[in-house]
């Protein structure tokens, strides 16, 4: 995507990892992935680095795979160490529009991130700050008066998602 594209809001890069270390002489990556599951991260074969001006730069992944816990890549032109070392620390994005489209039901967090939160009378719980998850389920963290931790269970506490009004519908006493 072109520096313009992304500035007229086409497409939104989203972060789904970050550089973490470097993995032998040959300039690959150790990468943490924000992804689930993680080995996603190398599916997409185009990564937006952040350069030394702030913008994002886009780099084409040449290999990937799971090393141990983790993850390892090599990205195009980097062919050592010493080259490999620039990018340490930096987050890896994504254009929104590489993402495939979630079945019916399923939401990428960041789509949830920013939507304004009502219970099923009204009451505005505030607006989804981020998400954690747990064994059990998704959780929707929630900044309004106070903050308010509502598990992602749709159907039963989520009515209703969305997307186009920037809303979510729960059933949520306000007082808990």
């Amino acid at each position: 995507m072109t520096d313009e594209a992304r500035a007229e809001g086409e497409a939104k890069p989203v972060t789904v990892g970050r550089v973490v270390g470097l993995f032998g002489v040959r300039g690959w990556l150790r990468v943490y992935s924000y992804t689930e599951p993680r080995a996603n991260l190398i599916g997409y074969t185009h990564w937006l680095l952040p350069g030394a001006d702030g913008a994002w730069h886009s780099v084409r992944l040449e290999q990937g795979q799971e090393q141990g816990k983790g993850l390892i890549a090599r990205i195009a032109g980097v062919e050592d160490r010493d080259q490999a070392r620039r990018w340490l620390g930096a987050e890896i994005a994504v254009d929104r529009t590489q993402f495939p489209e979630p079945g019916p039901g399923e939401y990428y967090w960041v789509d949830l991130i920013g939507l304004r939160v009502y219970t099923r009378d009204g009451a505005d719980l505030g607006q989804v700050s981020h998400l954690f998850a747990t064994g059990a389920n998704d959780v929707l963290v929630i900044e309004g008066d106070r903050e308010r931790l509502v598990p992602f269970v749709l159907d039963e506490i989520v009515e209703r998602v969305d997307l186009q009004q920037g809303v979510i519908e729960v059933d949520w006493d306000p007082d808990f």
